[in-house]
Order: structure tokens, then sequence, then C-alpha cells
């Protein structure tokens, strides 16, 4: 899941013609620190996420729709690339992000 996200949220920077540098600025991070975000070494949370949606111009969906794209057939495959792992980083990022992406979804409400 973090390589997708990475590879989406780099593409996205690419395409606005944004550095790692200039969009490590931004946010506040080490180059190498935002870097490892979009290998997929680092988890992202929804703050940064939401954080980088602002930067890029984007919604936060924009970014996340890449995982509606990835099939879900891959994790029944049992492809022995530690399916239930990325199962189990995606159930950790969604309750430590509950409380902030509710907040977020409120103010992209408004």
């Amino acid at each position: 899941m973090n390589v997708l996200l990475g590879n989406r949220i780099k593409a996205l920077r690419n395409a606005k013609g944004y550095t790692q540098e200039q969009l490590a600025e931004q946010l506040g991070v080490s180059r190498q620190k935002y870097a490892r975000i979009e290998n997929g070494t680092n988890s992202i949370t929804l703050d940064i996420l939401s954080k980088v949606a602002d930067i890029l111009d984007v919604t936060v969906g924009d970014i996340t729709r890449v995982l509606d794209e990835t099939p879900a057939v891959a994790y029944r495959a049992g492809d022995g690339d530690g399916s239930c792992d990325k199962i189990f980083d995606m159930l950790d990022l969604f309750y430590a992000n509950k409380h902030l992406y509710a907040k977020i979804r409120q103010k992209e409400l408004m």
C-alpha cells in the first residue's frame, strides 16, 4: 500500500513540476524522509497525506484512488509476498488516522 501511494504522489509531484526537495521543504521534512515516503519505505500518515494534497492542489481522494484501482485478487492469490502484512498495515493505518480523517472530511465538506 505504501508503494502504491508513494508512486501516485511521485506521479502527481512530477506532473506539477515539483522536485522532491521543494515538496519536502513545503512539508517541513527532510528530502530523505520525503523520498522514503515516495518509495514506500515510510508509512504516510493522513496528516502528511493531507498536506501533500494541499501542496499539489489535489484532494486526498485523488491520491488514494490508486488503492481502489488495485485488484483485491492480489491479496487472495497467496503470492507469498506478505499479503497478510499488507492487510494489517492497511488496518493499522486506518485506525491510526480515523479521527484525523473525520476532521479532513468535515473540512472538505465546508
